[in-house]
């Protein structure tokens, strides 16, 4: 499985016989986890088995000759995509690996009978700046574009006759461009 750390996502960390490194570490809302001996640790978008292999490249440098070096993931919290608009099922949703657009409305129950396929905003977290960008889901089934991917943190809004009422200016105002755009 190719999950990445998220912040407030829980950890089990076991050092083979080192009790005092060995435990579960909660991921602050920075990305770090803070360890006995070693201090804060940067952790999130790593693989367990990157953070595996960071963390005894680290423990062998300082403390331990070959450590044995386990992680594990307890809860994976920081790790979901929003539904809104026009979803037969709108809400928040748990997202492990990759996921494309698609998938997503899939996971919601598909569009609701007065979705407009045609308009639908990902809005997006990029530099710590929200972005938006507009895709065509007829045209994506149809082959006609990419079928783009959605990540962790990820809102989805599908226009419909609901949801113009509270979201028509903001979804006007992003062109179906499928390009990420400060809003």
């Amino acid at each position: 499985m190719d999950y990445r750390v998220a912040p407030l996502d829980k950890l089990t960390i076991n050092v083979f016989q080192v009790e005092q490194l060995s435990g579960n570490y909660q991921v602050d809302l920075t990305g770090n986890i803070a360890m006995p001996l070693v201090g804060n640790i940067s952790v999130v978008d790593m693989t367990t088995d990157e953070l595996r292999e960071h963390l005894s490249t680290v423990l062998s440098q300082t403390y331990l000759r070959d450590p044995d070096v386990t992680v594990g993931i307890l809860e994976a919290t920081g790790s979901s995509i929003t539904l809104e608009g026009s979803i037969a099922k709108p809400g928040v949703y748990p997202t492990f690996g990759n996921v494309s657009l698609l998938q997503a409305v899939a996971m919601g129950g598909g569009l609701d009978e007065n979705a407009n396929a045609r308009t639908v905003v990902v809005f997006r977290q990029i530099d710590g700046q929200r972005m938006a960008a507009g895709f065509d889901l007829t045209s994506i089934r149809r082959g006609e574009e990419a079928d783009p991917a959605i990540y962790r943190g990820d809102i989805i809004v599908v226009d419909g006759s609901r949801t113009r009422e509270n979201w028509k200016t903001i979804i006007q105002s992003v062109p179906i461009l499928s390009l990420f755009r400060p809003i």
